[in-house]
């Protein structure tokens, strides 16, 4: 054997050795029933053809690795953000532990949720014993102040109605009648997982406001201004950057929903079930605020449309990264709060400002493809356009017509937009016919990129959720006139790492 207790290989230089090559190759010529090595090559190269980019992009039911996860997990992610609450699934446990793995393999923190693992005859007679034990259970197990339910496709496809379940189960003395049991209707089958954040943080503040103790009237202003960040895989340090903003402006505040401390819990002995969250006193005042600021416009739709309907203002975001759209964000918080934006945040955007100056003649003409969640990729364009790159194919398999007119909108804005088209309702699949045909310098999206990476040999930059396979990224920020300057930094580090590894003549010390 290659290796012993003494000598213990990684898998990646393990599977390199003799026997396991000779085992592969076996199992590919007596097994797999493939065509020829030649037949694959020769398919393989069609589909990198104007003729095949063609038939992809007719596809209507079809659907090749979208860039996008379910419902479900986007409100497992809301409902963590809460002080002392535990996620609860109203579905299958097969579903809870892929929601639990997806945020656990990027954030590499312990992610607790709960099912109540319906199963056949839950399928056929409805889930809502599951619901009363599970409730049951769940408070007396974790003890939280608070569970947040969602469901998953089997309880959306029977019909399971959660608010006369949960009523049932407090009927039963499942659990006490005043405990806080928000809900959300989370069917996998429809919308993403920014829909289900959406979903999530309205059920969330329907409770306290309408179900709670009967419909709140709002009273007084309590002089804050809410924030609802948004499905953020950097959410831990995008979170602490923009209070740092509106703590040096002297601004009062509320986080709907705050996962910056349960996704970064410190190893020091003692774990740590709840970390943190929005306090559930301050989500019940919440509807005295002044205004509620939604950083993604695409992750708070529905919420803020409640909120509205309470008779406060809102405004929206689309993820604020880059100069323009940090400066919108800050000046909309400033014109709310009657705060001034301080001095000390005005020299970190003239820091940013010189340092896309210093770097242009690198940045300049690049051609850059992206794919993510709507917010971010509109984002994500707009701050190449302000450094002078080229957003050549905008993909996003969450977004409609209306993200499409928007990102059209951006592009009429800057003449690197010329070209750029924007690919709303689209996959990786399409997204690979577009990188053969029109090849492009770089690719932003998540580690789901690698395979387009190694399959066109176009550089990957990872800037969004999920991130598997780096360590950390979701540390640093990318909101902000900080998190820009880091993204500067990546976009340029990519940059130079191709330039000097396609160099020879030109394989110079300094750049």
């Amino acid at each position: 054997m290659p290796q012993s207790a003494e000598k213990t290989k990684d898998h990646v230089s393990l599977f390199k050795e003799p026997e396991y090559t000779e085992m592969f190759a076996e199992k590919k010529a007596n097994f797999e029933c493939r065509p020829s090595d030649e037949a694959v090559l020769a398919q393989s190269e069609y589909t990198k053809t104007w003729e095949y980019r063609e038939k992809n992009f007719a596809r209507q039911k079809a659907v090749i690795n979208p860039a996008k996860a379910c419902q479900p997990l986007g409100a497992v992610f809301a409902a963590q953000g809460f002080e002392e609450t535990m996620p609860y699934v109203h579905g299958s446990q097969g579903c809870v532990a892929y929601f639990r793995s997806h945020l656990a393999r990027h954030f590499k923190e312990a992610v607790p949720c709960v099912s109540d693992s319906m199963t056949e005859d839950a399928a056929v007679f409805g889930g809502l014993n599951n619901l009363v034990d599970g409730l049951q259970n769940c408070q007396t197990l974790y003890k939280p102040k608070m569970i947040a339910v969602s469901t998953t496709c089997m309880a959306e496809v029977i019909g399971d109605d959660l608010s006369a379940f949960i009523n049932t189960a407090k009927e039963k003395e499942a659990v006490p009648a005043d405990f806080a049991v928000p809900f959300a209707h989370t069917p996998s089958f429809v919308g993403s997982h920014t829909t289900g954040y959406d979903n999530m943080i309205k059920g969330v503040l329907n409770y306290f406001w309408d179900r709670e103790k009967g419909e709140v009237k709002p009273g007084a202003s309590n002089g804050k201004i809410n924030i609802i960040p948004g499905f953020d895989g950097y959410a831990v340090a995008n979170n602490r950057e923009l209070k740092r903003y509106l703590d040096d402006m002297g601004v009062d505040y509320t986080f709907i929903s705050d996962v910056s401390d349960i996704y970064d819990t410190p190893s020091d002995g003692t774990y740590r079930m709840y970390d943190g969250g929005t306090k559930l006193d301050d989500v019940r005042d919440a509807i005295n605020a002044k205004a509620t600021i939604g950083l993604q416009q695409y992750c708070s739709d529905k919420s803020l449309e409640y909120v509205a309907s309470k008779g406060q203002s809102t405004a929206s975001f689309h993820y604020p990264m880059g100069v323009g759209a940090t400066d919108a964000l800050l000046m909309k918080i400033s014109e709310i709060s009657g705060k001034a934006i301080t001095p000390a945040i005005e020299k970190e955007r003239g820091r940013l400002v010189d340092a896309m100056a210093d770097s242009q003649a690198y940045l300049h003409g690049k051609k850059v493809a992206i794919f993510g969640d709507p917010d971010f990729v509109y984002s994500m364009a707009a701050f190449l356009l302000e450094m002078g790159c080229e957003p050549a194919h905008c993909l996003s398999t969450n977004a409609g017509k209306d993200w499409t007119a928007k990102m059209e909108a951006l592009f009429a804005t800057s003449p690197f937009g010329v070209g750029c088209k924007a690919y709303a309702g689209k996959d990786l699949w399409h997204m690979r016919s577009l990188l053969f045909t029109e090849p492009t310098d770089l690719l932003i999206g998540s580690s789901y990129g690698k395979y387009l990476e190694k399959d066109t040999g176009i550089p990957l930059i990872r800037l969004t959720f999920p991130v598997f396979d780096r360590h950390h990224h979701h540390r640093f920020p990318t909101m902000g006139y900080q998190g820009a300057l880091r993204v500067l930094v990546e976009i340029l580090d990519r940059i130079f790492e191709v330039t000097d590894a396609a160099s020879d003549i030109s394989y110079d010390l300094v750049r």
